[in-house]
């Protein structure tokens, strides 16, 4: 009898370790995501200052803010299949270095094409780090509702991110030099490294069959030709040109030769069966689509603080700390929302929110209304962090085990593709609804109007050199067609959350908890080695 109650204690002592090892595990996790998530924004605030000290052309600043997330989305699938294959901890790791390296270059850059070099680098950092998270967050939660729980804290810990990106960013460039939002990734990976390395355990898929090199690199090479395409038709490029049609056509033809190819393998790279399952392929959509109709609104909403309202990058950054909160209080209260009303209410009620938020953000005009910015932006980060919470979830739940890398890549890669391809779109609509403004502006010569026409930041440098009546016209015509644009830009992006609310009924109707997968193995803290080995 005692020694049946001893090995009963024991067994709930490793128990307890186990749990508690779970959480230590996602608090390393989650700050993994805070790096790559900060870094996606932080560049937003410093864009005007980059403009204005390595002076990159249209293009060149396109491609400056828009190629982290295209070579990111292009390598999820790579690098999130090969974690399954070789470990999700040491591709992991590895991205931790490189994301290090690449930062410290970008810090030093002095010309336009060396920060690309640097961002596209960053990119492939972060490829290798964010679907390790998810899927070592899959198989260290099997349980639904503690998987739940765990996604609601890893959630709030990318809104944390994502807006505390522009108010980093704001408050080094009020003291340093914009090269120094990229040189603060330095020391948090000195420390990732050694902290990641010690407490996160090792996992992998199955491991049956080769790993598909030229299914890899036939994902990696079509997802960055649709999405370069798209980046160039975004920068205004005609759609004729062959630079434009060239990389859309390859891109199609190698993601159907991919498709094709995992069809017919045994052992595919990537299990498309799942898009079979409606929940997991409404939530990669809904993915799409949310990211699609908002992230291009965050670089416009920063150029709107700044040059229209002309707050100074750290005022812009604390104007949206409210959006970060309202995202936060989203993501902890997420599983709880999920249990009480499922994923299909959740999600198409949040896609409903976030509309309304955005309709909302139509009242702004050239003056500060700082009432109508809190109310619009609370709204919006509660009604996207429930968007993203709920799609996000369904999905991983939705995926087998063995395929955690798979599908945690095939999520990121929906959300990088969303958020390049939503940047590239709403650039589009908002560049045709700006320039018309400038085309006829009294006493501007037309050489001007065409260069002012290309941003808003371009308008102002060339109203400043005109002077006089006729610069401070361009400099409202410019100001006022900015405006105008921002709100056809805004009425899109309603719509299209609209559309994603509509997609959403597809999603279950309520939370299914089955059976629990089996749990990772973990290492086990001190006090339960030491019970073992007494036992």
């Amino acid at each position: 009898m005692s020694g049946t109650t001893t090995a009963a204690a024991a067994l709930r002592r490793r128990a307890a370790g186990a749990g508690a090892n779970r959480w230590v595990v996602l608090v390393v996790l989650c700050v993994s995501l805070l790096l790559v998530a900060v870094d996606a924004t932080v560049l937003h605030v410093a864009v005007p200052a980059v403009t204005e000290d390595l002076k990159p052309g249209a293009i060149q600043l396109l491609w400056i803010v828009d190629v982290y997330p295209l070579v990111c989305a292009s390598l999820l699938i790579l690098f999130g299949t090969l974690g399954d294959r070789v470990g999700r901890r040491r591709i992991l790791l590895l991205g931790y270095g490189l994301f290090g390296i690449a930062s410290g270059l970008a810090a030093l850059a002095r010309d336009p094409q060396v920060l690309i070099l640097a961002r596209a680098l960053l990119g492939v950092g972060g490829a290798m780090i964010m679907p390790a998270t998810l899927s070592i967050l899959r198989q260290v939660f099997p349980d639904r509702r503690e998987r739940a729980l765990a996604i609601g804290v890893w959630s709030a810990v990318a809104a944390v991110g994502a807006a505390v990106g522009p108010l980093l960013g704001g408050f080094l460039l009020e003291h340093f030099w914009w090269g120094s939002v990229f040189l603060v990734n330095i020391p948090l990976m000195l420390v990732s490294l050694p902290v990641g390395r010690a407490l996160l355990p090792e996992s992998r898929g199955n491991g049956e069959g080769p790993w598909d090199v030229a299914g890899a690199l036939m994902a990696a090479g079509g997802l960055f030709g649709v999405v370069f395409g798209v980046k160039r038709l975004g920068g205004g490029e005609p759609v004729g040109s062959v630079f434009t049609v060239a990389p859309l056509l390859v891109g199609a033809v190698l993601l159907v030769l991919f498709v094709r190819r995992q069809r017919r393998r045994a052992h595919p790279l990537v299990d498309l069966g799942m898009f079979a399952r409606p929940a997991f392929s409404t939530s990669v959509g809904c993915i799409v689509l949310a990211m699609l109709a908002l992230v291009g609104l965050e670089l416009i909403a920063a150029q709107y603080l700044q040059l229209v309202l002309g707050l100074s990058p750290l005022q812009t950054g604390l104007r949206l700390l409210p959006l970060t909160f309202a995202a936060m209080a989203a993501g902890l209260t997420g599983a709880r929302m999920l249990r009480r009303f499922g994923p299909r209410r959740m999600v198409s009620l949040g896609f409903c929110v976030t509309a309304v938020s955005v309709l909302v953000l139509t009242l702004m005009g050239g003056t500060d209304n700082p009432a109508l910015l809190l109310f619009a932006f609370v709204l919006l980060g509660f009604g996207l962090e429930t968007t993203l919470f709920g799609a996000y979830e369904s999905m991983l739940s939705e995926a087998p085990p063995a395929q955690a890398g798979g599908a945690a890549a095939i999520g990121e890669t929906s959300y990088q593709l969303g958020a390049g391809m939503g940047i590239a779109l709403l650039g589009t609509v908002m560049n045709a609804a700006y320039a018309p403004g400038l085309s006829s502006v009294p006493g501007v010569p037309s050489s001007a109007s065409a260069a002012a026409a290309h941003s808003l930041g371009e308008a102002y440098d060339i109203a400043g050199r005109l002077g006089g009546p006729v610069g401070t016209a361009l400099r409202r015509a410019a100001r006022d067609s900015f405006v105008h644009g921002l709100h056809v830009t805004l009425l899109v992006s309603a719509a299209l959350l609209l559309l994603g609310a509509v997609m959403a009924l597809r999603l279950p109707r309520i939370m299914q908890c089955g059976e629990a997968a089996p749990p990772l193995e973990l290492p086990a803290p001190r006090e339960v080695t030491q019970s073992r080995v007494s036992a």
